[in-house]
């Protein structure tokens, strides 16, 4: 395994946890009332460190390109 492979594999990971974080957050919202308010912030934070995680790996894939 080469460290490509192995950083493909976890982004896949991080991509497969946050759908299933937003997707608990969203069946959550639908049975809690009074705690709407911080599932909602739960589901927007996933999705927050969705993009801030591949931006990272954009980053990383732009060095290696770039010194590789």
């Amino acid at each position: 395994m080469t460290i490509d492979d192995i950083s493909k594999a976890v982004l896949i990971l991080v991509r497969l946890g946050v759908i299933a974080r937003f997707v608990f957050c969203m069946i959550k919202l639908i049975g809690a009332d009074e705690e709407a308010s911080k599932y909602k912030k739960r589901a927007k934070n996933a999705v927050i460190f969705l993009i801030i995680a591949e931006s990272v790996w954009a980053l990383k894939d732009l060095v290696f390109y770039y010194y590789g």
